[in-house]
């Protein structure tokens, strides 16, 4: 039985949608495109040829239908009632280019996976991007929560970004506008970023290389890279690791349903199996409870959730139990 009516809502936008260059797709499976592979369906999926295929869409969208932007789908989570109104899906063939952008920068495409950036920089000499060989994802997600590692994050690096508001309009956004902090940015929830650029150094390039496989063998070394996983769950605490305290509340390897806290690296979720959307959540939330009463540390969310429950499969915050 599907939780949502995509062949509904795209009959209800008319015969204009003939002129898009962009694929539509109703009632579109969320569990081919995120990397856990688990969650319901999108009541429709819209896939831009361009941004002026993007532009066009957004303009005759009714403005009471929701949009919902996804990258890659790698540090996303969707719950099994499906996503409704549409979700917005960029092209790699229209948004996925990385470029040359004058001395030290690079521009690149919103769905560029991140180490399209860390490789396009090594190749030019261009220090400060090896990071991103070990973020999986893609550069839009990267703007949007300010993807880091080792030591170094986005807000380090971009100088603007070119988005989509809800209602058409092109907008470019300063890296202060994006309020960056800790893995989060306050720009608007309903922009859709479609391109970036960012600024490095000039750095030798067997530098950077040595930088990048660095990256490379921590990553694969101590991460459940060959699971589907989404990537850390939670983020880490001022002064606290999060997988220090999820090893200290008993979470590492617990397991629920299909879904498990890895053993390798107990602050990735990984989907062992079958595992649904509710699995991962109540697993998520679980861990959230355990860790507080160990430790009275609430540990956050990184991993975006998106959807809505299945009817009297609701999952509440620590599991609805009293949390101070």
């Amino acid at each position: 039985m599907k939780q949502v009516d995509g062949e509904k809502l795209l009959a209800s936008l008319g015969p204009e949608v003939e002129n898009l260059k962009g694929r539509l797709t109703p009632n579109a499976p969320m569990d081919r495109v995120t990397w856990f592979q688990a969650g319901g369906l999108a009541e429709l999926m819209f896939q831009p040829h361009d941004v002026e295929d993007l532009v066009t869409f957004l303009k005759l969208l009714p403005e009471d239908v929701p949009v919902t932007p996804v990258g890659v789908g790698s540090n996303l989570l969707v719950r099994d009632g499906g996503i409704k109104g549409v979700v917005i899906r960029l092209s790699a063939k229209g948004f996925g280019q990385v470029e040359l952008a004058g001395e030290n920068r690079i521009r690149a495409g919103a769905i560029c996976p991140d180490k399209h950036i860390s490789a396009m920089a090594m190749d030019n000499g261009i220090g400060g991007f090896h990071f991103y060989y070990g973020i999986p994802g893609s550069i839009g997600g990267a703007v949007r929560m300010n993807a880091g590692a080792n030591g170094s994050e986005t807000a380090s690096r971009l100088v603007e970004v070119e988005a989509v508001d809800r209602k058409g309009n092109l907008l470019t956004l300063s890296n202060a506008d994006m309020g960056y902090s800790y893995r989060h940015s306050s720009a608007p929830a309903g922009v859709i970023f479609t391109h970036a650029t960012f600024e490095g150094y000039p750095e030798e390039k067997a530098k950077i290389r040595q930088d990048m496989d660095a990256v490379r063998t921590h990553r694969e070394t101590v991460q459940p890279v060959k699971e589907k996983t989404g990537g850390s769950t939670f983020k880490n605490p001022a002064g606290h690791s999060a997988w220090e305290l999820i090893d200290e509340a008993g979470c590492r390897g617990l397991m629920i349903g299909g879904a498990q806290m890895s053993s390798l690296h107990c602050n990735f979720m990984i989907n062992t199996g079958q595992a649904s959307g509710y699995d991962l959540e109540y697993l998520g939330e679980t861990v959230r409870q355990k860790v507080f009463e160990k430790s009275g540390i609430k540990l956050e969310w990184e991993i975006k959730r998106l959807g809505v429950f299945m009817p009297d499969r609701e999952i509440e915050p620590f599991l609805g139990q009293p949390s101070e």
